[in-house]
């Protein structure tokens, strides 16, 4: 499908756009498991939310709608600036600020929404990737993000990749001693994220959204809603409900740790030791079981 908008890494980019795909997780141990799942993603310019807000009479900002974007949902979840809050855990990391910030994200859809992961995707001045800061969500009401300077070895083209300690609980059935390894390209027509999870005996979860960019327009959200009806409701039933179907896996259950010690977690531009903490204080403000005979609920 053409899109005659702009790229979406460009200076002249549209406010918003949205990416109609599939989320697909496969487990390789203790016991097999894989679902995916059609979903669709909105990638936002976090400066230019209000502009976003008047492309549709279906999609408003901080109050209800079909579908919506509330700022108390991102960040520190106080509905204060986005931005001030991404730029206080770069400061905090030593990264300069950058230009241009876009969120990926799941909207609400009648006024619910629960984001495993969030990334946000900053851009220097010459509309070049920078930085991303992976957030992380858990079920339990936790946040954790991953603050992730883009460094020259980590890119291949457009793809780039980095890899960082896990320091959130996010699954009872997944332990504390695992790192992740990030893929992902830079958004435009397509988009891609690929998660693998490994802890000491290799990787054993894998975990991807794939998906194709459309207008930001009524036509779309409409579309949207009834391709993917009641989509955020249908993210955290599927949560819970493929828990139950690995818990009667028999797969280990490991229990909570407690709340993480930092909001965020660095690497600092120089390239130093990964998983460094940010201080919350100072941030106010490898074979996969074969997924292609798995159908799309």
């Amino acid at each position: 499908m053409s899109i005659t908008e702009a790229p979406a890494n460009g200076i002249s980019a549209p406010p918003a756009r949205l990416y109609f795909g599939r989320v697909m997780h496969a487990r390789s141990r203790p016991r097999t498991h894989r679902f995916i799942y059609r979903v669709f993603s909105m990638l936002i310019d976090i400066d230019r939310v209000q502009e976003a807000g008047r492309r549709s009479r279906l999609f408003s900002i901080d109050r209800f709608n079909l579908f919506s974007f509330h700022r108390k949902d991102h960040g520190l979840r106080d509905g204060s600036s986005l931005r001030a809050h991404i730029v206080s855990l770069l400061t905090e990391a030593g990264i300069s600020e950058p230009r241009h910030i876009r969120l990926l994200c799941y909207p609400r859809i009648l006024g619910y929404v629960f984001n495993p992961l969030s990334v946000y995707y900053c851009y220097d001045a010459r509309a070049h990737l920078t930085t991303l800061v992976y957030q992380v969500h858990n079920t339990f009401g936790d946040v954790h993000s991953y603050v992730a300077p883009v460094q020259a070895p980590e890119r291949d083209g457009r793809i780039v990749r980095q890899t960082r300690d896990k320091n959130l609980h996010v699954s009872p059935f997944v332990g504390m001693a695992a790192t992740y390894d990030f893929a992902l390209d830079d958004p435009a027509e397509r988009i891609a994220i690929h998660i693998r999870e490994s802890d000491e005996n290799g990787p054993f979860l894998l975990a991807t959204f794939d998906g194709e960019a459309r207008p930001f327009t009524t036509r779309s959200l409409a579309t949207a809603f009834v391709i993917y009806p009641l989509m955020t409701v249908k993210v955290m039933a599927a949560i819970h409900f493929e828990a139950l179907r690995l818990w009667l896996k028999g797969v280990p259950f490991f229990r909570s740790p407690g709340k993480p010690p930092a909001l965020a977690s660095a690497d600092g531009p120089s390239g130093g030791p990964r998983g460094n903490a940010i201080d919350p204080a100072k941030a106010p403000a490898t074979s996969y079981p074969d997924s292609s005979n798995a159908k799309a609920a």
